[in-house]
């Protein structure tokens, strides 16, 4: 049963797949633990069903979950980063265009600093990003689309400062206003925007490993447990005590975080 989730959730839960992910690495353990105790009854062939090969397997697939979790939280850092720097962007285009109407500046150079505010104040509307403190991150089509609003508001505004730069008489005494102040804070948008796409792939990646080695068909930890479950019937019986001891022991596929 493949499981995949979109839905937003809250950080303080844990997602199905997340535990599911867990669950099935504690049934592998129990699973190795059964087999080590039949002793040298538990001798088969292939190499990936041996003893010390279902734990090297065990540590991989631990491993790579714990990397999946520490580049989750990068990635819920950085949406938490990108959204803070861009919270007070509507109502600080709003103050820079009152400060620049009464500048002395030409009614022309007015009207154009206004239309690019109207763009920033519409800008995420109809295109929001929801990922911030998402247990699993957004199908690749809906980042997209998000993305397409950051990256729109960050041209909006440098267009901003542009109209701004080309005229000298708007020089006002409020700190936070004045051109150079803009553009560090634009500076800092475009790297908390840049921070946010890169730690999504790692993320992404991260959950790509741990994918395949949880769930390759051919070598992944599900996989190996059928084979291992498989194994013990043929050599104890399907109504032997061995084989029901780990018959019963619960593995399923989870694709999502």
């Amino acid at each position: 049963m493949i499981i995949k989730k979109y839905k937003m959730t809250s950080v303080t839960k844990k997602s199905v797949s997340e535990t599911g992910h867990t669950k099935n690495a504690a049934s592998f353990q129990s699973l190795i633990s059964f087999c080590s105790g039949f002793g040298e009854a538990y001798n088969p062939t292939k190499e990936a069903l041996k003893v010390p090969q279902l734990q090297a397997l065990l540590q991989a697939a631990q491993d790579s979950m714990d990397n999946t979790r520490a580049k989750k939280t990068s990635f819920d850092n950085a949406t938490n980063s990108r959204k803070n720097v861009f919270a007070d962007l509507k109502p600080l285009s709003t103050k820079i265009v009152n400060a620049f109407s009464v500048s002395g500046v030409d009614p022309l150079g007015i009207n154009n600093l206004k239309s690019v505010n109207k763009k920033i104040q519409g800008a995420s509307s109809k295109k929001t990003d929801t990922s911030s403190n998402d247990l699993e991150p957004q199908p690749i089509k809906t980042i997209s689309t998000s993305q397409q609003s950051y990256d729109k508001m960050i041209e909006h505004f440098s267009g901003m400062i542009e109209v701004l730069v080309q005229h000298p008489a708007y020089d006002p005494n409020e700190g936070d206003l004045k051109v150079a102040a803009l553009q560090t804070k634009l500076a800092d948008m475009q790297t908390k925007n840049s921070d946010l796409i890169n730690s999504y792939t790692q993320y992404s990646n991260a959950m790509a490993d741990r994918n395949l080695v949880m769930y390759n068909p051919l070598s992944g930890l599900v996989q190996t447990a059928k084979e291992v479950k498989q194994y013990v019937k043929s050599v104890f019986g399907a109504s032997s005590t061995q084989y029901k001891q780990i018959n019963g022991i619960e593995f399923k596929t989870y694709k999502g975080a």
